[in-house]
């Protein structure tokens, strides 16, 4: 729901990158293996954080707790 805030695999911190990850690929301004390279993102570890996530936390919000 929230990209992690370490790798779960190497540990590296990759949550502060998010926010420009999705600058450079909403905007097209790169595609994402030139978005990654430019954020220091080598390992493949880290790499399939920012390529496998989904944003849900608005959909999850929509439900209610009792």
């Amino acid at each position: 729901m929230i990209i992690p805030i370490r790798c779960y695999s190497c540990g590296k911190p990759i949550a502060h990158l998010w926010s420009k990850f999705l600058e450079m690929t909403n905007n097209r301004e790169k595609d994402v293996k030139e978005s990654l390279d430019k954020l220091g993102l080598k390992r493949y570890c880290c790499r399939s954080h920012f390529m496998g996530h989904i944003d849900l936390l608005q959909e999850v919000g929509k439900f209610k707790k009792d």
